[in-house]
């Protein structure tokens, strides 16, 4: 699921960058609101992107859930000020 995420997260900072590059270099020189309009939806992407890439999947484990070994989670507890009841 990881490697899932990262990839869509760098082909859409791909076609962020290549949005610019086409815009600067090739576009602008028949249309400059176009480009400008390319930059646009360019400078858009990037937030998107950090969602896709950081969003939480189903099976991945948040950062404060149970590990499994009570050893550890004691330890963590115990890190993050909380009493676990025994």
């Amino acid at each position: 699921m990881y490697a899932r995420r990262r990839r869509v997260y760098f082909v859409m900072m791909a076609i962020c960058i290549g949005l610019f590059v086409l815009a600067w270099g090739v576009v602008r020189i028949w249309s400059v609101p176009a480009a400008v309009g390319m930059c646009v939806v360019a400078m858009v992407i990037p937030p998107f992107a950090a969602m896709v890439a950081n969003r939480r999947g189903p099976e991945d484990r948040w950062w404060d859930d149970p590990s499994g070994d009570p050893k550890s989670d004691e330890w963590w507890d115990e890190l993050d000020g909380k009493k676990r009841r025994r």
